[in-house]
């Protein structure tokens, strides 16, 4: 048996990895696979592994298994971590301050010019920044009415809408039903944020 260790060291870029229980699901699966996880961030991981045992093709596939895949691309990197930071601030900052900054607040972030972000994400994707911004804006109202904790006012506020009917209108029109008619049913509606185009 060949005692020499060829086992390498190497980050590896993940797509669609949206949500904290994603790094937990990824690092399991990693795992399995015989390969040592040093710490996994959303959309990245750290790990070692033995190419000759285990290829990329390997990973990505069970990467692909759970909604995910390996990126290598470095514009479609940078678009996934355009992602990530819009969600960070729509999903989980619920400031509205950063919301009503986002265009800086992802400058600040990501260290290049709004113009060149938004740029980008459409050579990337196929629909442009703000629309992207939008469709999470209105995944989180669903979240938020679906908790039937705050008043539509609030939502508009914490969402960065100019009134209540700006809000019910843009809803309305991204997803074709009132705020009222998701409410009787709201799973029905619901999408995934890795998913919404």
């Amino acid at each position: 048996m060949d005692s020499q260790n060829s086992d390498v060291s190497q980050r590896i870029f993940i797509r669609n990895m949206m949500c904290s229980c994603s790094k937990r699901m990824v690092k399991e699966e990693l795992t399995k696979l015989g390969i040592t996880v040093l710490d996994v961030k959303l959309g990245e991981a750290n790990i070692v592994y033995d190419p000759e045992k285990i290829s990329r093709s390997q990973i990505d596939n069970m990467l692909q298994d759970l909604g995910m895949g390996l990126i290598s691309d470095k514009d479609e990197i940078l678009v996934e971590q355009i992602k990530q930071t819009i969600i960070e601030l729509v999903h989980y900052m619920n400031n509205v301050d950063s919301i009503v900054r986002k265009s800086e607040y992802l400058v600040e972030k990501m260290g290049k010019s709004y113009q060149t972000l938004s740029k980008l994400f459409s050579k990337v994707e196929p629909i442009t920044l703000e629309k992207y911004i939008i469709l999470q804006k209105i995944e989180r109202v669903k979240e938020l009415a679906m908790e039937d904790k705050i008043s539509l006012s609030e939502i508009a506020w914490m969402m960065d809408y100019s009134s209540p009917h700006h809000l019910s209108n843009q809803f309305k029109i991204i997803t074709g039903i009132s705020l009222s008619d998701f409410k009787k049913d709201p799973a029905a509606y619901k999408k995934p944020i890795n998913n919404l185009y």
